[in-house]
Formats: structure tokens, sequence, C-alpha cells
């Protein structure tokens, strides 16, 4: 809830009283791992923070909490189930398996598609639409680079033939050089649309000093997700122009939107969690939904 002159206004209203538009917005539940737990160890019971989550707005949740086939500590049939009862849909999660330095040095992927192989059969009776990898180690040369975008294009195989798509998300690091080459232009050009796609976090991409519009511009069609994202909430900092993200979204390939929060101006998380989905549904550059 929005705190106006000392009181609360309705859930989903603006401060004039004005009912916001509904838009699909999805919030990444790393953004509340402080009520919720993560990898399985719940602080409290997470079908209400769902419930909340939905009563602000939000459409669909990005899981990052998957562990032995389970997520949240759940099985993919009840987590699947706890979600749509709460009133949202299943999108999207965080996981992977990181290459060991055995695996970097033979190119032997076996063990890690093996994991990639349960992992992707639960995600799918979870109702998944996308997995996503949230990062991984720093690679200093490009050998080892090439190795994660043929692993990444196998793992994106895999996923098709389920019936997923399967994505890379980015910290800052990946706009850095190796022998002059930008790790994030090596890996989209290194990895096959038809397997890979991007899900750009812009905060991420501006504190890497790149433009998110640019790669938009220089790579369409390979960004099917957004990380919507500032220092704190939404628009706070002044440094990310979403009104630019979001008018080159459509070149850019973006399908969904997910809200992620990595800190809060507040105690409460949730205060924060419901500015950034007001700041969204108030904003006139933010279309209702990306569905064709």
């Amino acid at each position: 809830m929005l705190l106006v002159g000392g009181g609360l206004t309705a859930c989903g209203a603006a401060p004039d009283g004005e009912q916001l538009p509904r838009k699909e917005v999805s919030i990444q539940l790393y953004s509340v791992r402080g009520l919720i737990g993560a990898f399985g160890q719940n602080s409290q019971d997470y079908n209400d923070v769902l419930k909340k989550l939905a009563g602000m707005g939000y459409t669909s949740i990005e899981a990052a909490s998957y562990a032995d086939g389970k997520l949240y500590g759940q099985t993919p049939d009840q987590f699947r189930k706890d979600v749509e009862a709460a009133g949202l849909e299943v999108l999207s999660s965080h996981c992977t398996t990181n290459l060991s330095d055995e695996e970097l040095a033979s190119g032997d992927l076996t063990r890690a598609l093996s994991w990639w192989d349960v992992c992707i059969a639960a995600h799918k009776q979870a109702g998944m639409k996308y997995i996503v990898v949230p990062s991984m180690p720093r690679v200093d040369n490009l050998k080892d680079l090439q190795t994660y975008c043929r692993y990444f294009n196998e793992v994106g195989a895999r996923c098709n033939a389920a019936g997923l798509k399967f994505g890379y998300h980015n910290h800052s690091g990946e706009f850095r050089k190796i022998d002059d080459q930008v790790v994030y232009d090596y890996m989209i050009e290194h990895t096959d649309a038809d397997k890979v796609f991007f899900e750009m976090d812009v905060y991420w991409a501006v504190m890497g000093q790149a433009s998110p519009v640019d790669y938009f511009t220089k790579y369409p069609g390979r960004f099917r997700l957004l990380h919507i994202k500032d220092r704190r909430e939404i628009g706070q900092s002044g440094m990310v122009g979403y009104d630019a993200i979001f008018r080159n979204a459509a070149k850019a390939g973006v399908e969904n939107i997910i809200v992620e929060i990595e800190a809060s101006s507040y105690n409460d998380m949730l205060r924060s969690v419901d500015e950034c989905i007001d700041y969204l549904r108030q904003a006139p550059f933010v279309p209702a939904t990306y569905e064709q």
C-alpha cells in the first residue's frame, strides 16, 4: 500500500483514488527472500506473501529457489498449485549448475547436462514457460567463454524439446572485455537465437556502463524478458531511462517484464514491491501486455 497523508490507499489505486490499469507484470521472488526465504528454507508461510503480491497487481512470478527437484521446498505440482491459488501465474525460474574446472578443461558436459535433464523436467511439471541462468562464474579467457556458450546452446536445445525457453540473466560484469571483446556481445553472438535468449537486467546493464536501447538495436529480438530494476525502488535513482527502454521493447523482442528489488528504502520490503508495481501501472509508456 502507498502511504498518502498518513493513511493507506486501496491496493491498485492511484493517489487521487483513481483505479490503476491492470498490466501484466511479473515479480522475481528473490525480491521477497527475507519473507519467504530461499532454497526451500521458508521463514514464514509463502502462500500469504504470494496472495499479497497478487493483491498489489502482480500477475505472475519468477522463482529463484530450485533445488533437488523442488521449488521453495515444494514439489513442482504443489508449487504451481500454490502460485495459482494465490491468483498468479507461473512464468519463469532462475536456476543453474556451473561448470567445474575439470569440465571447462575437458569440454565434457555430461554431468552438467544430466543435472539439467532433471531440472527441466521439474520446471515443465511446475508449468514454467522460461528457465533463466541467473549468472555464471567469472571467466578470463575466450576458450572458457566459448565452452559456456556451447553449454548454453545444449541446455537451450533440451529446453526447446520440452516446450520451454532458455535464457541468460546479466549483471554488470558481462560488460567487461576479454581480449578486446565485450563478454555480453560475445555471448549473444556465439549462442543460437533459437536456443538462447537474454533476460536483460536493465539496471545492471546501466551499472556496466552499457545502454539497453543500444543493445536492443544491435541485437533485435534477443531479449524476451527484461528485469526492471533500480538501485532500490523503480525510478528511485534517476539513472535508468525506463521511458526509452519501454518504447524500444518491441524491437528487443520483449515478451514479459519482471520486477526485481535487491535493496529497499524502507524496513518493509513489501512497501518497496508495492511502489514498483504502482510506478509501472501509472507509467504511460508501459503497455498492458506484450502478448501478440
